[in-house]
């Protein structure tokens, strides 16, 4: 890894569980990790449901987009977590791959969503000790 490990989450729209988790992890490492996000069939726009529960916690998604996944994000990656929904992610020797197992908050309310959100951050907060000891 470099000196400032990347995190590349990964779904298949980018619209929700993997934008969530970029997030998350973006604000608990303030600059200490790279963090992106990108889906196989990106959607149009973020789940409102998850901009919701988001902004609950002072994260605000209104920038954000989903993105495509390409081979160069993947190898530019020091982890690539792909959040349960069976993508088929470019594969390179070096790199850590996880898949965590996670509802997916499409069609779902805010009060079904803040669960899986409550659940990425505890895994994000447990990869960002693992990847920064200090933190």
């Amino acid at each position: 890894m470099s000196d400032i490990p990347e995190v590349l989450f990964v779904c298949v729209h980018n619209a929700g569980r993997s934008q969530m988790a970029a997030a998350l992890l973006d604000h608990h490492a303030a600059g200490r990790v790279t963090v992106r996000s990108a889906g196989s069939a990106p959607a149009e726009s973020i789940n409102p449901a998850v901009s919701e529960v988001m902004g609950e916690l002072g994260l605000d998604l209104s920038k954000d987009f989903p993105k495509p996944l390409t081979t160069e994000a993947v190898q530019a990656a020091d982890v690539v977590i792909t959040m349960g929904c069976g993508d088929a992610c470019p594969v390179f020797p070096g790199k850590r791959y996880l898949d965590w197992q996670l509802d997916d908050p499409a069609g779902r309310g805010v009060d079904d969503v803040r669960p899986i959100r409550d659940d990425i951050d505890r895994r994000v907060r447990a990869l960002l000790a693992e990847l920064v000891p200090t933190a």
